[in-house]
């Protein structure tokens, strides 16, 4: 490994200089994935295979044996016939004479060593139980507790309950065969199957005909009951264990696990206390498990101090001290291993030389150190130090950090032969890393086989992924990676399954989408508010009105307030539904029978049937409102007048605008509500009655009124009664907004007429105005002035009439265009003035409408 990063140490100082230099921790050109001739992944500036590199450090990691390509060369044999199954008499024959051919020195030692190798990857599942199988067929070889047992925990590690359970019925068929103790093979065997019940019912059998357990059943039934908390069954056991002397530091760590369990970590604490006290060994073991859970509960100082306390009593704690770093790391920091590793108080103590070369490996990976960590990891492997998991994380990281994507998975894929598990912050680096050099599918498989294998990865880790399956369109692995923790009987990260149902709503998958809600409904949790919009349309969308209606409220009943647009949508799609006035009435009165009724519930229904051009409907909810001894607010005056003038009933509406304002006057709202109605309607001669009514009432129309006129009047050509509105805003205002004056440069495009109706009021005009520069400026636009300077120079003539937004941005390039098209047919001629700018509109993707 030494040789092998003496290249790689070149390529840390690479990443460090760019990472100073602000480069994203992220990204680095120095190595790059891609796949080599011979389909293996490569690193291409140090010219080394990810193989090459990852192989260096499996000396290290996992010291070969003896026996190591043995082993080996066995789960090769029993992999390949991986496809065929335990009954297939042809392929077991065939991997039983490949096995056979090894002369394989058959004991209970090795066995265990098979089965212990096996147990590294869960892949190798399958093929522990075919080589139990076949030992237990070979001449002179019997089964004994401990390989029983042995391969009834690689059954349960790997979930395999049921084939557990059918094993030990096979078993228990084939009793007089047995040479093993029947009755502790099955107490062992069920207790690590998850059936405690039948595991207690079989060991009250053996004691009721005078058997008993030995002292490693014993301890693997204590075990086994702690795991499934039946904590009563479990002091039980643990009084017969010590009636017996059978007690030992397994009984110990069992013990300590048991309180921890219960949360009673403080008598866990004193009992070791009491251990030491009474003169009987601690074991390192079971301190490790009481620092594991006192840093669970966020008690790293009271884990530290227990350290101390027995590293002065000479416990071996190399394990303990370990699992204190790693979740001080996961916790977010290092501040208390670093306090710890410098605290004068320990200089003089056996603290191990693994967990302070952890501590300073963790350390200069935060700082960003690189070639400082390849510099340690070199003396660790001089100095013959093991690592631990800690250690492996940390050099997956460093290979993340350095940019080493390829190499990182390669080491991913390696990490059953090193024995080590993946942390939460390895998880971050490698899938992050992988998602930005694009290599999602890997980053999924990485994600995919850590829910599998039990550890539920973070909610950072997991949005990640979400966000770049999103971005690629690749809403099915995401449904897989849901599905998969709901079967794991994980509870899914909430705020990705929100992410997960708005993008799967905007592929239109909306059942998908919510089959999703029904499955977070059942587990008691909310969707967000952008959800349930996002359902909500998506339902409109496929014209299923009556789903929408539902969840609409039910997302009131969750506290999400909807608006009046989402209203609008859901009322929209129920009246164009079959029986359209039973849909809108159903909702009505749920509505009203679930929330105390209010003006406003029932405004947004009128507004609703307003948009569904039901205006019936809109009145009929008014009238409903009055008879519920609700008095109409001015909001809700408004909307059914709306609602009128949008559906073309006019004379509805100025009927009802005279009975409001005989009921309650009229104010500004309510003469630029019926002004802007009637303009939108197309009733222009009616909004400038309604106009001058209010300046006679001494009214000030609001500045939208002005702007649906002129906007209108411009669309009639009606020039004249324009410049009269522009001067009396002028005059009043001061100023004009940049609608009007974008309405205005376009139709000076369109047509000289806007700046012949100018020049004629122009009397009435004040020269020095800000509208003088405004007419200037039009008969520019109109081709009517000759302009002395570029149209790109006349964005700040433009900038003084009124202000520029990116509407009037968009008029320039076609003022240009107009203008230059007019030259090429000589000055004064005319150019097919509307198709003409239709065209060019449509070529700007600008119209009049749209400013």
């Amino acid at each position: 490994m030494i040789k092998l990063l003496g290249s790689i140490k070149n390529v840390a100082k690479s990443s460090l200089l760019k990472n100073r230099n602000g480069n994203s921790s992220h990204s680095y050109s120095c190595f790059s994935l891609t796949q080599s001739s011979s389909g293996s992944s490569s690193v291409h500036r140090l010219n080394l295979s990810a193989k090459d590199v990852v192989a260096s450090f499996r000396d290290w990691f996992s010291p070969p044996t003896p026996s190591t390509a043995l082993l080996h060369r066995i789960f090769s044999i029993l992999s390949s016939q991986e496809q065929a199954t335990r009954d297939d008499a042809s392929s077991r024959h065939a991997a039983d004479l490949a096995l056979s051919r090894l002369n394989i020195p058959l004991s209970e030692a090795f066995v265990l060593q098979v089965l212990s190798y096996g147990r590294r990857s869960s892949k190798h599942v399958l093929s522990c139980l075919k080589f139990f199988d076949w030992a237990g067929r070979q001449m002179g070889f019997h089964h004994t507790q401990a390989t029983y047992h042995a391969i009834f925990k690689i059954l349960s590690k790997a979930k395999l309950m049921p084939l557990m359970l059918d094993f030990l019925q096979d078993f228990m068929k084939r009793r007089c065969i047995h040479r093993v103790r029947f009755y502790e093979t099955l107490v062992m065997g069920y207790a690590l199957a998850g059936k405690p019940v039948m595991s207690l019912q079989l060991f009250g059998r053996m004691r009721f005909q005078g058997i008993d357990l030995d002292t490693f059943a014993y301890h693997v039934l204590l075990n086994a009951l702690v795991d499934e908390s039946c904590f009563d069954a479990a002091d039980m056991v643990a009084k017969q264990i010590s009636m017996r002397g059978f007690e030992n530091d397994i009984t110990c760590s069992i013990l300590v696990k048991c309180l921890c369990k219960q949360n009673k970590l403080d008598e866990a604490d004193a009992y070791l206390h009491n251990l030491v006290e009474s003169g009987k060994p601690v074991s390192g073991h079971a301190v490790s498990i009481l620092v594991h859970a006192l840093c669970k509960g966020n008690r790293f100082n009271h884990a530290a101090t227990l350290l101390e306390e027995f590293t002065e009593l000479n416990v071996p704690l190399e394990h303990a001290y370990g699992v204190w770093l790693h979740d001080a790391v996961q916790h977010g920091g290092l501040i208390w291993p670093l306090a710890f590793v410098n605290s004068k108080k320990l200089l003089n103590k056996d603290v191990p030389r693994l967990f302070q070369y952890n501590v300073l490996l963790l350390k200069l990976l935060r700082e960003y150190r690189l070639t400082e960590v390849y510099d340690l990891l070199n003396e660790m492997e001089k100095d013959g130090i093991s690592p631990d998991k800690v250690t492996m994380n940390a050099v997956l990281c460093f290979f993340c950090k350095a940019g080493m994507v390829d190499v990182a998975i390669e080491f991913y894929n390696s990490r059953s032969e090193f024995g080590f598990s993946l942390d939460s912050t390895s998880y971050y680096y490698l899938i992050n890393n992988l998602c930005s050099s694009g290599v999602i599918d890997e980053a999924y498989r990485v994600l995919r086989n850590s829910i599998r294998e039990g550890y539920y990865t973070s909610k950072k880790i997991f949005s990640i992924l979400a966000d770049a399956f999103c971005r690629e369109g690749k809403l099915d692995k995401i449904k897989e990676l849901v599905v998969l923790t709901l079967e794991r009987k994980f509870r899914p990260y909430y705020s990705v399954c929100d992410l997960f149902i708005v993008a799967l709503c905007k592929a239109n998958r909306v059942e998908d989408a919510y089959l999703l809600h029904g499955e977070l409904s059942r587990l008691n949790k909310d969707m967000s508010r952008e959800s349930y919009f996002h359902l909500i349309h998506g339902f409109c969308k496929s014209n299923r009105g009556h789903i929408a209606a539902a969840l609409l409220l039910e997302m009131q009943e969750k506290a999400h307030k909807p608006n009046r647009k989402l209203f609008r949508t859901v009322i929209c799609c129920l009246c164009d539904m079959q029986s359209p006035e039973n849909q809108f009435f159903k909702l009505l009165e749920m509505q009203l029978s679930h929330f105390e009724p209010s003006s406003c519930i029932f405004n947004y229904f009128i507004f609703g049937a307003c948009h569904a051009k039901k205006p019936e409907l809109s009145r009929e909810v008014f009238e409903m409102m009055q008879r519920s001894g609700i008095t109409p607010s001015l909001s809700s005056d408004i909307v059914m007048l709306l609602s009128y003038l949008k559906n073309g009933r006019i004379s509805d509406g100025l009927n009802f605008f005279n009975d409001v304002r005989q009921r309650r006057g009229a104010g500004r709202k309510l003469y630029s509500s019926v002004v802007v109605g009637l303009c939108k309607a197309g009733r222009i001669d009616y909004a400038l009655y309604f106009m001058r009514e209010m300046r006679n009432n001494n009214v000030l129309p609001s500045m939208e009124c002005y702007e649906l006129l002129i906007q209108s009047l411009c669309w009639k050509e009606s020039y004249g009664l324009v410049v009269s509105l522009v001067n009396e805003l002028e005059k009043t205002r001061g100023y004009i907004t940049s609608f009007i004056g974008n309405v205005l440069l376009l139709h000076s495009l369109k047509t000289k007429k806007l700046y012949q109706a100018w020049v004629q009021f122009r009397e009435l005009l004040d020269e020095t105005s800000d509208i003088s520069l405004l007419g200037q400026l039009i008969g520019i636009f109109s081709g009517c002035i000759e302009a002395n300077q570029d149209i790109e120079n006349l964005e700040e003539i433009i900038a003084k009439c009124f202000p520029i937004d990116v509407y009037t941005v968009l008029i320039k390039p076609l003022a240009r265009s107009f203008n230059q098209r007019r030259r090429e047919q000589g000055k004064g001629g005319v150019v097919s003035g509307l198709n003409l700018l239709i065209r060019l509109t449509s070529e700007a993707g600008f119209s009049d409408s749209g400013s």
